[in-house]
């Protein structure tokens, strides 16, 4: 079973995050999505930079071993290709470290946090089918002997997740990041099994999809093509380098909960979606009695009272001012990875 240490703590507020050169830094902040699907990939990252194919490549195993970069690949649209469910239980302070001990333990658990809040524990759960997800489940509160609150994904007004070296970069809306209706019926053990590699990471050489084809057994050119309209369906809205939040300065995380009427909902999402720093923002199921809230957003910053500024803007311009909410500052990280979403991976598990 995986240990349950934790991921670093947040460095202070005052502490500055590592300092990048100029072509580190556009490696980090302008690739993080768009990523080419060309037999050599990295020597086309290299042409725009100025590098060669050498440095860019050096550069982000570098990153990776220094938990800047959690791998390059992709990000998969919840609940297209595989499912998915956050998560939360309330762990007593004295048995915290034994019951995220349980949930690192199971590989379709990919996020691991401990907030601030009776409800500490979160968590995401991932798996190819609904059957996985909620055996999972059920082996968590026989584990633990902890009620977990199951709160489904109900509609997703801001999905796309980058973080740039600036307050600037990471701000940015993409149109991949828009929300829109996606359909996976067309989808095959093929693509899902690309797709896992791309939560996994790509291989850091010359020819990753010519390494990734070897292993599918088939042809470079069809790795390609398949990601290609992964891509273009909506169903991967990016791939590039996938950055670690809290190593490049980000290290106040704040989950941010309403309870809206549902009459007003779709309005006050959109408009909440909209707001600068605001990095994801979704409808969950809730209860009435136990968790009343219906509205999520992320918020990140370089120091809580940063956040704790972006909280306050965006929910005047939201216009939720008013109704009742809760901030979750996280307090430790325990598991932090890619979706479990290969029905073979998940057999494998």
């Amino acid at each position: 079973m995986a240990s349950s240490a934790a991921l670093p703590l947040p460095k202070p507020a005052s502490e500055k995050p590592a300092s990048y050169s100029v072509v580190e830094s556009l490696l980090l902040d302008d690739w993080q999505r768009n990523f080419p699907l060309v037999s050599r990939p990295f020597t086309v990252v290299g042409d725009a930079l100025g590098v060669s194919e050498d440095f860019v490549l050096s550069r982000l195993r570098r990153f990776v071993e220094e938990g800047v970069v959690a791998r390059v690949g992709g990000v998969v649209r919840p609940n297209t290709l595989g499912v998915s469910t956050l998560a939360a239980l309330a762990a007593p302070d004295l048995h915290i470290d034994a019951i995220a001990d349980v949930l690192t333990g199971f590989p379709g658990i990919n996020h691991v946090y401990l907030r601030e809040n009776t409800l500490n524990l979160w968590f995401v759960v991932t798996g190819p089918d609904d059957r996985h997800v909620s055996q999972c489940l059920e082996q968590i509160t026989a584990r633990t002997g902890h009620k977990v609150l199951q709160l489904r994904l109900e509609r997703a007004f801001h999905i796309d997740l980058g973080f740039g070296l600036s307050r600037q970069s990471n701000h940015i809306r993409h149109p991949s990041a828009e929300y829109r209706p996606v359909s996976a019926g067309w989808v095959d053990d093929l693509d899902r099994q690309l797709a896992q590699q791309l939560c996994d990471g790509l291989p850091l050489i010359s020819r990753p999809f010519q390494m990734v084809a070897n292993g599918l057994d088939i042809e470079e050119a069809d790795v390609i093509s398949r990601l290609e309209r992964l891509v273009s369906s909506g169903i991967i809205p990016r791939i590039g380098v996938i950055v670690r939040h809290r190593a490049l300065g980000w290290r106040s995380n704040a989950m941010v909960v309403w309870d809206v009427p549902e009459a007003s909902i779709e309005r006050s999402g959109e408009a909440l979606a909209a707001v600068p720093g605001v990095n994801l923002c979704y409808r969950r199921t809730r209860y009435a009695r136990e968790w009343p809230y219906n509205l999520y957003c992320m918020v990140h910053a370089r120091s809580r009272e940063q956040a704790l500024r972006t909280v306050a803007s965006a929910s005047g311009i939201a216009g939720l001012d008013h109704l009742p909410r809760s901030i979750l500052f996280s307090q430790r990280c325990f598991k932090q990875t890619g979706a479990l979403i290969s029905k073979r991976r998940a057999s494998n598990g």
